[in-house]
């Protein structure tokens, strides 16, 4: 699966927009992450553990959009953005989302 940020795929024609497509999770912190961080606040730095939990949640969100987008024959994503918001104090969601489209087939 082609996954750009812009609007066109270099090199490539557009021949069908299929529509939106997305994928998030919802990622929620530990005692264990939460007792860590706490020490790391105290003297300051990256919290790797929180780091390394969001750079999990952004490829599971990414995963599922390919799928969706698969699922409706695409061959590539457009517009790809990535979002996230908490939801509680110890939640956070992670969204990503693009336009699918179908490239046309070169001869």
């Amino acid at each position: 699966m082609i996954i750009v940020t812009i609007e066109h795929v270099p090199g490539s024609e557009v021949s069908e927009v299929i529509g939106y497509v997305k994928g998030s999770t919802v990622q929620s912190k530990n005692i264990g992450r939460d007792i860590l961080a706490a020490l790391k606040n105290v003297v300051g730095g990256e919290i790797k553990e929180y780091t390394e939990m969001m750079d999990a949640a952004r490829k599971i969100a990414i995963a599922r959009m390919v799928k969706d987008a698969e699922n409706q024959g695409a061959d590539a994503i457009v517009g790809f953005r990535i979002t996230s918001s908490a939801i509680m104090s110890s939640a956070s969601e992670i969204v990503a989302y693009g336009t699918a489209v179908k490239l046309k087939q070169s001869n």
